[in-house]
């Protein structure tokens, strides 16, 4: 009698290349083949990279990284402000693109999405096939470049997309996952931060083979939840489905400030805007929750938080406004100036409307 064949899933992981970047470098041609960073102005106390173009990468300059650490590395890059509409709307005809192929998308943010075409809608049947016909009308109708995972789980797709960028497409059949994940350096896994790594290389676990050595029972003593999850994806093991109407859990806004700020006048006109901004998310999507949160980071990078829930749900500016005011008028500052102010809602009722990706709207 002959074994029956396991049937795996065929997962794409589509990744944009230096996408904020592109999209300016592509509308803009004095920008192309330029050092370019997207996000604040190094002026001043200076902003924060969102991103950059390969140019810029050249010269050490990453995401996240601050605006002024960048120009210091290269003190001819150009910085622009990010046009988030802009990206949006390319977002949409990216989407648009692998809507003709599978209806089983997962976004995780502008530029990044997993698919699911073990049932495409063209029977095309090869997930390698469709990942470069994805690329290819990405590049050919919108001109920019994307890079690509596939293989039979999220988790492994996702770590493909990222080995041969940009323009990149790299196949992990299932045959070779263990193999790949054995050699693979810990802090190339999805999900292990800096942070973990560190602790990690302290128990001597520095590659996939190591981690394969202990127990599920020793992974879950050292790292909590986490321990049975870093157990199976170093055997390749990713049961996640591809989940197209991921609810949002939270819609936030956030600004960094130019310069320090007191508790007073000037500091309550920034935390309107920012709930404002928020609150315009939340009702745009109709997700009225019922706990509001107030970030505050200090000039010290020392941050609180504090929140309120309420019976009801908070469905007016105006109410949204107060309560963020009296959660900050009520918080010990100690005397501390303020460098960023956050607002979040959370707990939301059951929505009207439910948007596929946690928006969270970074202002710089």
């Amino acid at each position: 009698m002959e074994k029956e064949a396991v049937k795996h899933r065929k997962i794409i992981h589509i990744d944009m290349d230096a996408f904020y970047a592109s999209v300016e470098q592509r509308d803009f041609p004095e920008l192309r083949g330029k050092p370019l960073v997207v996000g604040g102005s190094p002026e001043g106390r200076g902003g924060v990279v969102a991103t950059c173009s390969y140019e810029a990468r050249a010269y050490g300059i990453r995401s996240a990284m601050s605006s002024k650490k960048a120009q210091q590395l290269c003190p001819y890059a150009i910085f622009v402000y990010p046009r988030f509409n802009a990206y949006k709307e390319v977002s949409k005809q990216i989407r648009a693109i692998f809507s003709r192929y599978t209806d089983l998308i997962e976004p995780l943010s502008l530029d990044e999405a997993y698919l699911d075409v073990t049932e495409d809608k063209l029977n095309i049947g090869s997930a390698i096939t469709i990942a470069e016909e994805i690329k290819k009308a990405i590049k050919d109708e919108l001109n920019l470049t994307a890079s690509a995972g596939v293989s039979i789980n999220k988790f492994v797709a996702k770590i493909a997309s990222d080995m041969n960028k940009p323009d990149g497409l790299t196949f992990i059949g299932p045959s070779k996952i263990e193999k790949f994940m054995e050699k693979l350096p810990v802090e190339k896994f999805h999900g292990v931060g800096k942070v973990t790594a560190e602790r990690m290389k302290m128990q001597g676990i520095r590659k996939g083979s190591d981690l394969k050595k202990l127990t599920e029972e020793r992974l879950t003593l050292l790292f909590g939840k986490s321990g049975k999850f870093f157990y199976n994806i170093v055997r390749g093991i990713d049961n996640r489905a591809v989940k197209p109407d991921r609810e949002i859990k939270s819609i936030s806004s956030e600004d960094t400030f130019g310069y320090d700020l007191d508790k007073g006048n000037e500091l309550y006109e920034r935390l309107l805007h920012i709930t404002q901004s928020a609150f315009k998310r939340v009702n745009q999507y109709q997700l009225f929750g019922r706990t509001i949160t107030v970030k505050v980071k200090f000039a010290d990078f020392k941050q609180i938080t504090r929140s309120n829930s309420f019976e009801h749900a908070i469905v007016s500016e105006d109410e949204a406004i107060l309560a963020a005011r009296t959660l900050v008028e009520t918080a010990d500052f100690d005397g501390k100036t303020v460098r960023l102010l956050g607002v979040s809602f959370s707990n939301f009722r059951e929505p009207k409307v439910r948007n596929r990706i946690e928006e969270q709207v970074k202002l710089f």
